[in-house]
């Protein structure tokens, strides 16, 4: 069974349209007109092990919300189309991901609430530019739209660029554990029986 999604979305604000396959290697193809929103998508990717394109036009010229919120939304939205069901998942993932001065902590459930704890206190309001606030918005959207419940903790941590890059690494390397094939699992991970 293919584990892929293909999402389009255009509105008068963005449009935008992402494309993945959970049995990936990797591999990406990234295009959101913020680079530094690029190089977290591409930490998702490389290290959740989902190929990934992106290609997002949005209203910068107001600011970069509508862009990288939307572009949550349709991954959420894939998420949620790729994975089916659920039978045969792990269900949860989680993962702790250090770089050098700083160490974030993701935890999620593919349990069909959404739900997001978001805990980062960054030292600066930017990183290179960019509204560091507008990371928050991207997940909220990523839980919302792909029924996640989602734990995200910064431990410790000094840079700005640092800290936000633990934690897409983390958030890659969650999804990855809790989209992996379960062999002793036959089914929906649930004692319901459905996510």
């Amino acid at each position: 069974m293919s584990r892929t999604a293909q999402i389009e979305r255009k509105t008068k604000e963005t449009s935008i349209k992402l494309s993945l396959n959970l049995d990936g290697s990797g591999k990406s193809e990234l295009n959101s007109s913020i680079p530094f929103v690029d190089h977290m998508l591409e930490q998702i990717s490389r290290h959740g092990l989902i190929d990934l394109v992106v290609d997002a036009k949005g209203d910068r010229e107001i600011d970069d919300h509508h862009t990288v919120e939307d572009i949550g939304i349709c991954l959420g939205e894939a998420l949620r189309e790729a994975v089916g069901d659920k039978s045969g998942i792990v269900r949860y993932g989680h993962a702790y991901v250090p770089l050098d001065e700083a160490l974030s902590r993701v935890v999620l459930d593919f349990s069909g609430r959404p739900g997001l704890e978001y805990n980062i206190d960054f030292p600066k309001e930017t990183v290179g530019g960019f509204d560091i606030d507008l990371f928050k918005e991207f997940f909220q959207a990523v839980s919302n739209h792909g029924r996640i419940t989602l734990h995200i903790d910064n431990l410790r941590g000094d840079n700005n660029h640092h800290i936000i890059e633990t934690v897409f690494k983390a958030f890659g390397r969650a999804l990855r554990m809790a989209l992996e094939a379960d062999t002793r699992q036959t089914g929906i991970p649930s004692t319901k029986g459905a996510l």
